[in-house]
């Protein structure tokens, strides 16, 4: 094989694997099976004591090398299957001349079966003695410099394969973000919702005030639009009779990327017919404890120096009454004086704008100022009308919406609304939405004319609420950044 202008290391391997397919041995095997996995041989053997061995204990486990120790007629390996390690010993007089030299030749980072017996050393480590070895894939890159150390997370997040191999950690992390997803989707299914898709391409972006991706259809010769939230359809099917409904799937937002923003995102998004938001908040305070303890085994958590604890209750807290504590103005006052608003928000060191309307300050003072305050489990509650074009105005005030977010280490956690269900007065929101949009607002919503077709026929009233799969992640696993728990998170492309 010719190696022209490659770097010494994959000439060697490679010049390996040449060798191998000359001796007649394939270095990309076909299947290992049966096996068990090294995490259940350990299992299985905790009680064995030093020195002692258990001939009768056979195992066929496979695994990648990821050390290797050779003494004279021996030599150490050990394997790692997935976050779990297990020590192989393999001697020439039970493997032979040839199968033991071709042992001694296999690098870090290849997969091999072995099958042996166990045994726990003198130093009390449980090992494998390999009565036979097989190579399955031999890895024509080395694992990194000090792989068990591979800090560097723009190289983590970007080879996120290598990260999964070098740091057990994270494989354990992301293993228990899919636990997350598993135990919500029984906790709702338990509770009587059933679960639904909606359609990812979708004629009209909707559901959520933001940037939408567009793409372009060839054959229907139409643009489309990623869904920034499955709402408008989920209530589609409110329409049409279901009532307790759930799904769990990506959205995508053409928007910035920080410590919790990824363009595309994982959400869980409900609705329950004929409750309003103070039964999704219950849900709410009662199902995050619940996924904790399922988890991580309990129901505190720790977000940097702070202990929280998820139990129920949780106190609510109104916009109204927050922005008097921390910006100290109302929500009339803010109303009324958008540049005392922006003063008071100044004060505080947040950026403001001239163009910055009413409601764009009071998103600026909940998200920079009011949220990170907020440590332990909270639910704001009674947003502005202008914030919230879905959601059902208070009974009590009608510039006020019935609408809460659950703030958790000072980061929403999700959204949630008694959901508007009267058509007149969503085509009304709809359309000064539209104006807002006409005025260059690339955030504000469409128009969807199919969707105010779906709500005259009658949608029950509702409950919604949105949460965040990915942030949620975060809190319960104490990650510092989304991108610690999304398996291969958006980058800058490589220069």
């Amino acid at each position: 094989m010719e190696t022209p202008d490659i770097p010494e290391w994959e000439r060697d391997r490679l010049a390996k694997v040449d060798r191998l397919r000359d001796t007649g041995i394939e270095p990309y095997a076909r299947s290992f099976d049966p096996r068990t996995h090294l995490g259940e041989v350990a299992a299985r053997h905790a009680g064995l004591r030093s020195s002692e061995k258990e001939e009768s204990a056979q195992y066929r486990v496979a695994g990648r090398v990821i050390s290797r120790r050779e003494h004279g007629k021996a030599l150490f390996v050990t394997l790692r299957d997935g976050w779990d390690d297990l020590q192989v010993y393999a001697n020439v007089d039970t493997l032979g001349e040839a199968s033991f030299r071709l042992l001694t030749d296999i690098d870090v980072g290849d997969i091999v079966g072995c099958v042996g017996h166990v045994f726990r050393t003198r130093r009390g480590e449980l090992t494998l003695f390999a009565e036979s070895w097989v190579l399955l894939t031999k890895s024509l890159r080395p694992l990194p410099e000090k792989w068990h150390g591979l800090h560097d997370r723009e190289t983590r997040y970007r080879q996120r394969y290598v990260d999964l191999i070098a740091n057990p950690e994270v494989a354990w992390q992301l293993r228990a973000r899919g636990k997350l997803v598993s135990a919500m989707r029984r906790y709702l299914e338990d509770r009587g919702f059933v679960e639904v898709e909606t359609p990812i391409l979708q004629p009209l972006p909707g559901g959520a005030l933001a940037r939408p991706f567009v793409t372009h259809h060839n054959a229907l010769d139409t643009d489309l639009y990623l869904r920034i939230a499955p709402e408008l359809y989920l209530k589609r099917l409110m329409v049409g009779g279901f009532d307790r409904i759930f799904e769990i799937g990506k959205n995508f937002r053409n928007e910035g990327i920080s410590l919790v923003h990824n363009p595309e995102f994982t959400m869980m998004e409900l609705y329950w017919a004929y409750v309003d938001y103070n039964a999704i908040m219950e849900l709410v305070e009662n199902m995050i404890p619940a996924l904790a303890l399922e988890v991580t085994g309990g129901t505190q958590v720790v977000i940097g120096d702070n202990a929280i604890e998820l139990a129920p209750p949780w106190p609510r807290r109104t916009v109204d009454s927050l922005l008097e504590e921390n910006v100290g103005l109302s929500l009339a006052q803010m109303r009324a004086e958008t540049g005392a608003a922006k003063a008071a928000l100044a004060g505080r060191r947040v950026d403001v704008e001239n163009r910055d309307t009413f409601a764009t300050l009071v998103d600026k003072a909940l998200k920079h100022v009011i949220f990170p305050a907020l440590i332990q489990p909270t639910f704001v509650i009674d947003y502005p009308l202008e914030l919230s074009p879905l959601a059902k105005c208070s009974p009590d005030d009608p510039l006020i919406v019935e609408r809460f977010q659950p703030i958790i280490g000072g980061k929403e956690m999700g959204n949630a609304f008694s959901e508007l269900n009267d058509p007149v007065d969503q085509r009304r929101r709809f359309e000064e939405q539209a104006r807002n949009k006409e005025a260059g607002d690339e955030e504000a919503h469409a128009l969807d004319e199919d969707f105010l077709r779906a709500l005259e026929y009658g949608m029950p009233p509702a409950g919604g609420l949105g949460i965040g799969i990915d942030r949620l992640a975060m809190m319960l696993l104490g990650a510092e950044s989304i991108r610690d728990v999304i398996l291969f998170p958006q980058l800058r492309p490589e220069r």
